[in-house]
């Protein structure tokens, strides 16, 4: 059987109300990155100002107090999937003074294993996300103890 040397992708959309970005999740994201568990495929920040402009930001246009967060990556950041139209999609529904960071991320974590199941003759027939907060809820209400 194939080995696959992609991991499966995610695409997410992180919402800062109050336009209140200011590079907290930078870090996260970079040891994320550095330790092999990501590969960030593209990053688009979009934006609607107070008057109600949009605006974004790709990853490539980063700034200063960003970048250096993301200096020793050496080419591990891609750039390019994500583009006007995306913009508009996540701008339709945008307040004024909000933002969201539109993240596309390989889990490069996953190819080994994905690797291995395919090796046992298996195959990955589903996957599903169940998003962090309804997770949290669920296991608090599990008598796991």
């Amino acid at each position: 059987m194939d080995t696959v040397e992609v991991g499966p992708v995610d695409v997410l959309l992180l919402k800062f109300p109050g336009n209140r970005f200011k590079g907290e999740i930078v870090p996260a994201l970079r040891d994320l990155v550095v330790n092999g568990m990501i590969r960030v495929i593209d990053l688009l920040f979009v934006y609607r100002d107070d008057d109600g402009r949009v605006g974004s930001i790709e990853l490539a246009g980063l700034g200063p107090e960003l970048t250096p967060s993301f200096a020793d990556l050496d080419g591990q950041l891609g750039g390019g999937m994500l583009d006007a139209e995306d913009v508009d999609e996540v701008a339709a529904d945008l307040p004024p003074g909000n933002s969201v960071a539109v993240l596309v991320v390989e889990n490069t974590w996953a190819i080994p294993f994905v690797n291995a199941v395919r090796g046992a003759g298996g195959e990955v027939a589903d996957q599903a996300r169940i998003p962090a907060e309804t997770a949290d809820r669920a296991l608090r209400g599990l008598d796991i103890g």
